[in-house]
């Protein structure tokens, strides 16, 4: 099977695995909510974690990226091991090239692995999941803020369809600031 692997530039699967934001889908809560309950039946029960609803998907009416972002807030990171196989049974892809190494990263339906990504699951520490967190809670308390990101990320998509790097990069700014305030 093919490997994704970057060259510096960009990911050698960028023409399969393209950004592009649809209209906010009502379904998405539901389909977060199943897959939650699909990680906590494969993970072990003994570790105190929480599983939470992230990224554009998780704001009602916002357009985003069709991928239902969860972040798994772990504070036992000496066990995060424990993680990997089981998440991995759910169709799941580890990015074994995460650039961030105190997180876990796996991606379901990337291309070359499947059609299209449909679920991305973030495992962090708790106080590295509090900055997501508040941002999906400050989107959906304003929604002059959420009407502002989503422009902007609809621009960016056009502008960095094929470059999922910039397009987050350029984000970043706006969360930066969305979160100063």
């Amino acid at each position: 099977m093919k490997r994704v692997t970057h060259n510096g530039i960009g990911w050698n699967n960028a023409d399969e695995d393209f950004v592009e934001i649809e209209l906010y889908n009502p379904n998405w809560p539901d389909e977060f909510q199943r897959e939650a309950n699909r990680l906590r039946a494969v993970l072990p029960r003994n570790l105190a974690c929480s599983i939470e609803h992230i990224g554009s998907t998780a704001v009602s009416g916002l357009a985003a990226k069709p991928i239902i972002d969860i972040v798994i807030a772990c504070g036992e990171r000496s066990r995060w091991n424990e993680f990997r196989e089981p998440i991995e049974s759910l169709e799941y892809v580890f990015w074994a090239e995460n650039p961030h190494p105190n997180r876990m990263f796996f991606v379901k339906g990337m291309p070359p692995f499947g059609q299209r990504r449909t679920h991305h699951v973030h495992v962090r520490l708790p106080e590295d999941a509090v900055l997501e967190i508040a941002f999906r809670d400050a989107l959906r308390a304003h929604p002059a803020l959420a009407r502002d990101y989503e422009a902007l990320k609809r621009d960016l998509a056009l502008r960095f369809r094929y470059d999922r790097d910039g397009y987050t990069e350029q984000k970043t700014q706006f969360i930066q600031e969305a979160l100063g305030k």
